[in-house]
């Protein structure tokens, strides 16, 4: 085994643990609830494409959303449901196809934070500048926000995976149920401190980054709600920003706990489930919250429902 992974650069993963009895029913919830996540990802992207009530700078924003959850669900869904149906001494994947998977994986960890910032921005922008909205919130605008949402996750993604391609490996597996930068820097016997060091900067820098400009966008919201005494501004405020309020701490929560559990090896298997989570329960539920409880696509969605019925 080992001529044959460094030869060719096969490595084995580790997988999901699961017993023979259970890998069936554990595959088949895992795929229904891969598919009603890209069925509700891909319908909503499709009802605000084709809706010209739809077409606006909100709902544009909003499209980076589930255009990431289908990536980020996608990036490790169809491998893992794979790996459960195979031995573990048969999950071999390719170090390339490793690396492709792991580039992926922090591209969708990180947009998920960036995209939440400019969806607070525009709501930031909508309620404290209602009358400018119009002229700050353009077309060009859209595009200049989801270019730097997108623009500084690949760049720092790019860089992360980049230090970690110059390492040499010398082992074999990955001990996770999915490839990620910390599985493959941790195949190498080189000095790795500065993966790490990089690795530490890049969470706080993502955590960090969101939290702030979320926490200071919500306390300008909430300033100026409280101060104008608009009980029609007060409505739209809770309204738009208890929904995106909603989706941005469900993401931290499963990603907290993902990084949280890294710091106790004793939880191996808790992290690795929460790692999987973290890449199922905010793409699933996602469309619930937002597309459900935002009023012009909760009314389409059952408009086209009463037509079909």
């Amino acid at each position: 085994m080992d001529n044959l992974t460094f030869t060719n650069s096969i490595l084995l993963m580790e997988g999901l643990k699961v017993t023979s009895q259970s890998s069936q029913p554990v595959f088949i919830l895992l795929l229904l609830t891969y598919v009603f996540t890209m069925v509700s990802n891909i319908g909503l992207i499709f009802l605000i494409s084709t809706e010209k009530n739809l077409h606006d700078p909100m709902h544009f924003l909003f499209c980076n959303l589930p255009l990431n959850d289908i990536l980020g669900t996608t990036v490790i869904m169809p491998r893992l449901l794979q790996d459960i149906l195979r031995d573990t001494s048969e999950r071999y994947i390719s170090y390339a196809e490793c690396v492709i998977q792991a580039y992926f994986v922090h591209v969708f960890t990180a947009a998920c934070h960036y995209v939440l910032m400019i969806m607070a921005f525009d709501r930031y922008v909508a309620i404290c500048n209602p009358l400018r909205y119009t002229s700050i919130m353009t077309n060009k605008m859209v595009i200049k926000l989801s270019a730097f949402a997108w623009g500084l996750a690949i760049i720092l993604v790019t860089i992360m995976i980049g230090l970690t391609l110059r390492l040499s490996h010398c082992r074999y597996k990955i001990e996770n149920p999915f490839c990620d930068n910390a599985s493959l820097f941790k195949l190498s016997c080189e000095n790795v401190v500065i993966n790490n060091v990089y690795g530490l900067v890049y969470t706080i820098v993502v955590l960090s980054l969101s939290a702030m400009c979320i926490f200071i966008t919500y306390v300008k919201i909430a300033t100026v709600c409280i101060t104008s005494k608009n009980k029609a501004l007060n409505s739209k405020a809770i309204k738009t920003c208890s929904t995106h309020l909603a989706v941005y701490l469900i993401m931290y929560v499963s990603g907290a706990t993902f990084i949280l559990l890294h710091r106790f090896p004793e939880y191996s298997d808790s992290r690795k489930l929460a790692s999987i989570m973290f890449h199922v329960v905010p793409p699933g539920l996602n469309p619930l919250v937002y597309g459900l409880q935002t009023k012009e696509i909760r009314q389409k969605i059952l408009k086209h429902w009463c037509r079909k019925k």
